[in-house]
């Protein structure tokens, strides 16, 4: 859509947020995108490595529950020459591989749990109390024995952090909520999960996620290797570094980068401080061969090693392997050497042996209970001057692919109406 007020816009960070919201924008605005690597990607960037697909962080693949996001990514890809359709054959490793979501795999675990489960089942829906935290939403929620068995250990995994801690508000979209009804059903009539966004997905034939950003980035105009030092406002005009000129920003870098760039004047030192204590993780993410096996993810609640998931990126296209064998990264949270990993791995299933591995900074924000109002705080001292905030970092959101698309949809909205 031609807009009569055709803004200079900038926007910072060329991950899949930033290189959405450019496309969006791009034909009815004069955009520019700055970026401090030497490529498009972000969390989403891919690398080779002895001929395979390496995910640097995590494992990305793509599918929405929102029409608008679906209708505006096909727009740049043929779904049926450039990508495969996979239905998500996910497992949780206890011992043995169980169905994923495990509530829905409880006829596969021993009598003796469940027993247990289903005594834990009968107590649940007598109880009438509200969950006030992670902890007790996944108690109330499953029950004693499941949480115990699988949620406990493994959200310590990831999150490192006490359940209690974890707010509420985290939860909305991103965790199956299902009924006491609906899970004794699901096992009686062995139920697949259909409800959940991956539970099918699309995945690039070749390239995986760097193949898409690589292609959203086609005829932007983004300066690499850009490191920005300064943002100023003057005159209602944004100026960066002192010389490129925008009416309007759309920031998706790291949020906590703010108080170091922008005027002083524009975000007050309590916000300030508050963005410095923001809570995060980083992931280190090995790429390994790993023998054959039917999954797509490996969930790893046994407190015997520290990775937390295997993703199976072999199986996702067969153009991500080798002529050798078939890949996975192995996941874990925070920064860990090579010869811890490499203890690790001789542990695990699957007979996983180490390729490479890549240390990530920044891969999960962890929210408390203030951190949305934070977030908002620093949003309406900001978006009066043009100033916009996007992305998992920017927002401190755990956005995937597709929930960053629909952001940067909603955000272009917003900005067209002005």
């Amino acid at each position: 859509m031609k807009l009569k007020n055709k803004k200079r816009i900038a926007i910072i960070g060329a991950g899949i947020s930033g290189i959405s919201v450019a496309k969006m924008l791009n034909n009815s605005h004069k955009v520019s995108v700055f970026e401090t690597s030497d490529r498009p990607g972000g969390l989403v960037q891919c690398d080779k490595i002895d001929g395979i697909l390496y995910h640097k962080i995590g494992g990305h693949v793509f599918n929405s529950k929102r029409s608008d996001v679906l209708e505006w990514f096909w727009k740049f890809f043929d779904k049926d020459t450039e990508f495969i359709k996979a239905e998500r054959n996910a497992s949780i490793y206890l011992n043995k591989p169980i169905g994923y979501p495990i509530e829905n795999y409880i006829y596969q675990l021993d009598s003796k749990q469940i027993n247990s489960i289903v005594k834990d089942l009968l107590e649940m829906k007598l109880n009438k109390k509200k969950p006030e935290n992670f902890e007790e939403f996944l108690k109330y929620r499953f029950g004693n024995t499941l949480y115990e068995l699988y949620f406990k250990p493994y959200n310590e995994k990831v999150w490192r952090k006490d359940l209690k801690k974890i707010p509420l508000s985290w939860l909305k979209g991103k965790l199956p909520m299902p009924t006491v009804e609906e899970i004794i059903y699901n096992n009686f009539c062995k139920q697949l999960e259909s409800e959940m966004v991956h539970s099918s997905f699309y995945y690039p034939l070749n390239g995986g996620s760097q193949f898409i950003v690589d292609r959203l980035a086609e005829n932007l105009d983004i300066h690499y290797n850009c490191e920005i030092s300064n943002i100023k406002y003057e005159n209602k005009v944004w100026i960066i570094d002192d010389k490129f000129k925008f009416d309007l920003i759309i920031y998706t870098g790291n949020i906590k980068m703010l108080p170091k760039i922008l005027n002083k004047d524009l975000i007050n030192n309590n916000l300030c401080e508050s963005i410095n204590e923001l809570d995060s993780h980083g992931t280190t993410s090995v790429l390994c061969e790993i023998e054959e096996n039917p999954f797509s993810w490996v969930y790893l609640p046994d407190q015997n090693y520290e990775s937390h998931r295997i993703i199976n990126t072999g199986n996702f296209s067969p153009n991500n392997n080798n002529n050798k064998s078939k890949s996975c990264t192995v996941e874990f949270t925070g920064a860990i050497d090579k010869e811890n990993i490499l203890a690790n791995l001789s542990k695990m299933p699957f007979k996983v042996k180490y390729i490479s591995h890549f240390n990530a900074k920044y891969t999960y924000p962890i929210q408390n209970k203030s951190t949305s109002d934070l977030v908002k705080s620093v949003k309406s001292h900001l978006e009066p001057t043009n100033f916009y905030l996007l992305g998992r970092f920017a927002e401190w959101e755990y956005y995937n692919m597709d929930s960053a698309m629909g952001a940067g949809i909603d955000l272009c909205k917003e900005i067209n109406k002005n």
